[in-house]
């Protein structure tokens, strides 16, 4: 029973990775369209404006665990694209209007965290952030910048959240109903 319990406990914490979907959106500016047709031999991907175009065989499945990590593949390429072109830029602007300093900003795509900052100054971004409206985005932001003051959770660091995202509780609980990973 002590291994069952161990097990669901593993599963409860484990980041949950849902299929792609037709229509499904991608990041800040893309949708996931699925096209059925033999014109192609083997699933194929490719990113069209603001499309990410699946082509799928008349024998294939978009469930298929190989056409979905495919899809993920091209997914994790857009959302690094969208990461590197909005949040340096978004990051920078919030330290300077609330007076924060930090080192540099480096992405990742590990599944258990949105962000982090470490005591020498440098803030890492997940690039699954660019799949969250724009608002739980900046709580993140203001998240990470207030531990370039305070490497901890205390009550002195959620005042440093506080005063760069006032709607804070509320942003931290939305947060909590999505997941980092892509």
């Amino acid at each position: 029973a002590q291994s069952r319990d161990s097990l669901r406990q593993l599963l409860a914490s484990t980041p949950r990775r849902d299929n792609y979907t037709d229509g499904q959106p991608i990041g800040q500016h893309h949708k996931l369209a699925i096209v059925h047709t033999g014109m192609v031999a083997l699933p194929t991907t490719k990113v069209e404006r603001n499309r990410l175009l699946v082509m799928l065989p008349p024998q294939a499945s978009l469930d298929e665990s190989t056409v979905q990590q495919q899809i993920r593949d091209t997914v994790t390429r857009i959302l690094r694209r969208e990461a590197k072109a909005y949040l340096p830029d978004k990051l920078a602007a919030m330290a300077r209007q609330h007076g924060f300093h930090y080192e540099r900003v480096r992405f990742s795509h590990s599944g258990g965290r949105w962000g982090s900052c470490s005591s020498t100054g440098t803030i890492s971004l997940n690039i699954a952030l660019m799949k969250l409206d724009p608002v739980l985005i900046d709580y993140v932001l203001a998240h990470e910048l207030s531990h370039t003051r305070q490497m901890n959770h205390s009550s002195a660091f959620w005042s440093e959240v506080a005063a760069i995202d006032p709607h804070y509780k509320l942003h931290r609980q939305q947060l909590k109903r999505e997941s980092p990973v892509v």
